[in-house]
């Protein structure tokens, strides 16, 4: 599981910083979490294969999460994209688009399918045979989501000295993969664990951003693997984050604790500060495994 922050910072776009946008790799699917202004420059940069991307997310319809996403959607046609592109986000997002794409005359040359959200509870909303994605109902000025990325389980790994020593035959061995017992021609019934090894666990992956402290995505997001949490604000400024409904980097670590995430890694900064090393400072006061988000930075998992 690898993932690519294009962009992490609030508000506006500076020279140096760029609003929120993010590529998330898993099980061999590229998705687009956020599309703030500048995206499709940022996916150059970083040398992101525009025509992998089939799936947008989008959390809510503020301009620094949403104002790149008509011109990546307009470059995609002037590379000639055939293949359908869908695009997740509030009940809006299709009109906002359609109007400007209308407007413009610069229709698409694939196809563009929206899936607005209005569910205030958790809901499926992309499922594959790899991964599963699932939304997590924030708490910000608009109607927001967050998005939880799940792979399925994989097939179990064939013990090839344990198949061997019973004799089975490899016509069986998909159904052993797929966690099946096999029954020997005396009557004899091998159990899976026997031939087989578990698959590596799945990974999952959760992005929370834009929202106030929020405990009650805590039963959504429990125990995975990677939570990525807005921390626009240091502890000083805490009055400030409940007055405007985001969070600080305290209170983002006291979410992954209280969640028992294994990893957090923060974001969305505020540019009022001169750098980014106190939100982790902050942060690991509550919660030790932190990492910096930061433009153009990659971690896998």
């Amino acid at each position: 599981m690898k993932l690519t922050i294009l962009g992490c910072y609030a508000a506006t776009p500076r020279t140096l910083t760029n609003p929120t946008s993010q590529v998330l790799e898993i099980k061999n699917r590229l998705f687009l979490i956020d599309c703030g202004e500048g995206t499709q420059v940022q996916l150059r940069k970083n040398k992101i294969k525009f025509s992998k991307i089939n799936h947008i997310f989008i959390s809510h319809l503020h301009g620094d999460h949403l104002y790149g996403l008509i011109g990546t959607i307009s470059t995609f046609s002037l590379l000639g994209r055939t293949t359908d592109l869908h695009i997740y986000g509030p009940k809006g997002i299709k009109e906002l688009i359609l109007l400007q794409l209308k407007l413009t005359e610069s229709w698409t040359t694939y196809n563009l399918f929206f899936h607005e959200l209005e569910s205030k509870e958790s809901e499926i909303i992309f499922e594959d045979n790899r991964v599963i994605v699932k939304t997590i109902p924030l708490k910000h000025r608009v109607y927001t989501n967050g998005f939880l990325f799940q792979e399925k389980p994989g097939e179990r790994k064939l013990n090839v000295d344990a198949v061997q020593q019973y004799d089975i035959h490899t016509a069986y061995y998909q159904k052993i993969k797929g966690g099946g017992n096999v029954t020997l021609d005396d009557g004899t019934v091998i159990k899976n664990e026997e031939l087989s090894f578990d698959p590596i666990p799945a990974k999952s992956y959760a992005f929370c951003s834009d929202t106030a402290y929020h405990e009650d995505i805590l039963p959504i997001i429990k125990d995975v693997d990677v939570l990525y949490h807005e921390s626009t604000f240091l502890q000083s400024e805490a009055a400030l984050a409940q007055k405007t409904l985001h969070s600080t980097a305290i209170e983002a670590a006291t979410i992954a604790l209280k969640a028992n995430a294994k990893q957090l890694v923060l974001g969305h900064y505020s540019t009022r500060y001169d750098g980014i090393e106190r939100f982790k400072e902050e942060a690991e006061t509550i919660f030790p495994n932190v990492l910096s988000g930061d433009d153009g930075v990659s971690f896998e998992f």
